[in-house]
């Protein structure tokens, strides 16, 4: 079985930064395209970035310039360092991973259980 754990979340003030890291692991063959996504109270969750394996990056106009997303394959891990942050950043952050399985034929994509992250003063 495939896990992913989010870590790094918490609570920063306007203009603070925070690094968050989704660590996944398990039987897993290759990964393929990785995200963040974000959930902020009373809205729909959204897209913040998406990379894929060889480094290719996409942002959401609401955190261009501000976010960036990275990963490390030798460790199955992604980050998503977050400065300059506002409080229209505060969201629950969610991991997400396309991930080929050791012995499955297609890939299936995964979801980190969230970290919160709160801007404020």
């Amino acid at each position: 079985q495939v896990q992913l754990v989010e870590s790094g979340g918490g609570l920063v003030q306007p203009g603070g930064s925070l690094r968050l890291s989704c660590a996944a692991s398990g039987s897993i063959f290759s990964i393929n395209a990785m995200g963040w996504y974000r959930q902020a109270p009373g809205k729909q969750r959204e897209l913040v970035a998406t990379i894929t394996r060889r480094g290719s990056t996409n942002y959401a106009d609401s955190v261009k310039g501000r976010f960036t997303i990275s990963r490390d394959n030798a460790k199955n891990t992604l980050y998503l360092q977050m400065n300059s942050l506002k409080p229209e950043d505060t969201a629950v952050y969610y991991c997400n991973a396309d991930i080929l399985r050791i012995g499955i034929s297609s890939s299936y994509y995964y979801w980190g259980q969230g970290t919160q992250v709160t801007v404020s003063s």
